[in-house]
């Protein structure tokens, strides 16, 4: 069950949890990590806007879907959640995958390898 710390403003997931929500319509993958990262394995699918550029491309990001940031080990992608809600997504909507891009690879989800951004 997704699961929020006191003062983070989106929700911590799994990879379990994230890939049973991996093709709803209502959900979009988001990784944030470096390019040379990407390239090497990602979430099949995934918007690909590195953590660097997230403020200058935010609007990229449907506000009526929930969003799940996704980096290594989580904590790009935590940060990119704290930017999506100071930037005004709604909190509900905000997820972070704690484990990280190589766990859901290592599980056998959905992945794509190269420059497909």
């Amino acid at each position: 069950m997704p699961r929020q710390e006191q003062g983070e403003p989106y929700y911590r997931l799994s990879i379990e949890e994230a890939a049973e929500m991996y093709g709803d319509d209502d959900v979009v993958f988001v990784d944030v990590r470096r390019p040379d990262e990407y390239i090497d394995g990602h979430i099949k699918e995934a918007l690909f806007i590195t953590v660097d550029d997230l403020l200058g491309r935010i609007d990229e990001l449907p506000k009526d879907k929930k969003l799940l940031f996704v980096c290594a080990q989580g904590v790009r992608s935590g940060l990119a959640a704290e930017m999506a809600a100071a930037m005004g997504y709604e909190q509900d909507k905000l997820y972070n995958i704690e484990e990280g891009t190589q766990a859901w690879i290592d599980k056998g989800n959905p992945t794509s390898y190269g420059s497909d951004m």
